[in-house]
């Protein structure tokens, strides 16, 4: 009775489907144009004000969040369940369908039939056959129908569900979706080398995240094209839980940390006035790295010494090389240009040092949590299958029907396909000249 109620057909419509799809895609343009969780005066500023009020009440600035965006969500989601709680029970049945009971009538009238006498007895011939099939890959069933047998094969039945695969699998994406927006978040900071930090801002309301564990950034390097463009950069981080560290991994785009749940994405960058000195004693192989402001001295404990930047050169904002002060127990004092990110050997009385020197970076990171992407992979490996189910399988039968008659041995080979009519057509041909001639 639920079938003949208009509400229920109202929500099985095709019409719905294309209905909402079109809205979804019309909607989704407006997000795509119009840049999302930007502050109130951001819009404001960029449109005006009366044309922010109108994106508040709607819901424009985290639009895909909407109360209006979810409900077409969930209208469209509604009318694919209820779709297929009303298609599938029929498709179902023709999955599960007794084809050896179909009416013997109908095989003669099949737009696909060959016809041929053999002399081969009923059972042989129905073995024969049988083998010939199922050297093609056919399973064959077989019953005694009216004084004559039935053989039934078929490929693909299951492929009649494709779509309801395709239904499913859209279901899991949305799914997915929401778990994703509701326990999960996309947060950032800017990592300085050598800190560290427990403590990650939340995208578009910058509320701090605790990550429950610590992230250092440990080295930053960067390259360059000649016009002074980035061409390649990378972090090495470092996870560290009760004190022990329990990853490192250096970081580039497209390459990011994972770590309970939380994927760490290399993003952008930002240069320094200070700069990163390493000094390396080549004999006792001890080493001190120190964090040195530009025109500053620093002591080097472990070396009884100081250092300092004098001077440096740029391209853009960024450090080539620079001029280093170096003085030790001895003296004079060294004076030497490093270029940043290499290393030069310095000759003291007695003592051989190694110093290394480049620009001091802050890491840019985005951080995301997203609990539902695995139900989203799901969703689209379903969503892959069913297409393929449905648009490159389809649901082949063949019937054989041998009878006595006149001291011989007739046959009458029907077949059928859902799609594909073409294809199958050259299939049933070839393979009933192949039986033929096993028979």
């Amino acid at each position: 009775m639920y079938k003949k109620n208009p509400v229920f057909r109202f929500f099985s419509s095709v019409e719905l489907a294309l209905f909402t799809l079109c809205l979804l895609a019309l909607t989704s343009i407006i997000g795509t144009v119009i840049p999302q969780k930007e502050s109130m005066s951001w819009y404001i500023q960029n449109y005006s004000e009366s044309t922010a009020k109108i994106f508040q009440v709607l819901s424009i600035p985290d639009m895909y969040n909407s109360w209006w965006f979810l409900g077409l969500l969930g209208l469209l989601s509604l009318n694919l369940i209820v779709c297929s709680i009303d298609r599938f029970p029929g498709v179902w049945k023709q999955v599960k369908a007794d084809n050896l009971a179909t009416d013997l009538k109908r095989l003669p009238k099949m737009r696909l039939k060959a016809n041929w006498v053999s002399s081969v007895s009923e059972k042989n011939l129905s073995t024969a056959l049988s083998n010939t099939l199922a050297s093609n890959g056919w399973k064959t069933e077989q019953r005694t129908r009216d004084d004559a047998l039935l053989l039934f094969a078929q490929k693909g039945a299951l492929s009649r569900t494709g779509v309801y695969i395709v239904h499913a699998s859209i279901l899991f994406i949305f799914l997915g979706a929401i778990i994703g927006e509701r326990y999960g978040f996309k947060a950032s900071v800017m990592l300085p080398e050598k800190e560290e930090t427990s403590i990650v801002y939340q995208t578009g309301t910058g509320k701090p995240i605790e990550l429950g564990f610590t992230l250092r950034c440990d080295r930053f390097d960067i390259e360059f094209y000649e016009t002074g463009m980035p061409k390649t950069y990378r972090s090495k981080l470092i996870v560290t839980e009760n004190g022990k560290v329990t990853l490192e991994k250096s970081i580039v785009v497209n390459d990011p940390l994972d770590y309970k749940g939380l994927t760490f994405y290399q993003s952008s960058y930002r240069g320094y006035q200070d700069f990163l000195l390493t000094i390396t004693d080549q004999e006792s192989n001890i080493a001190e790295t120190v964090i040195l402001p530009f025109q500053e001295q620093k002591a080097l404990t472990k070396h009884n010494a100081t250092i300092g930047i004098i001077n440096a050169q740029a391209m853009g904002e960024t450090i080539t090389n620079m001029k280093v002060w170096f003085k030790d127990d001895s003296s004079p004092a060294s004076v030497f240009w490093v270029d940043a990110g290499d290393k030069v050997t310095v000759e003291r009385e007695g003592k051989t040092f190694t110093i290394a020197g480049k620009q001091m970076y802050a890491t840019g990171l985005q951080i995301a949590k997203d609990p539902g992407v695995w139900v989203v992979y799901t969703g689209c490996g379903l969503m892959l299958l069913g297409l393929y189910v449905a648009f490159f399988m389809s649901h082949r039968r063949i019937w054989l029907l041998i009878r006595k008659e006149n001291g011989e041995t007739t046959v009458l080979m029907s077949g059928s396909t859902n799609k594909n009519k073409t294809g199958f057509e050259t299939t049933f041909r070839a393979l009933s000249t192949k039986l033929k001639a096993d028979t």
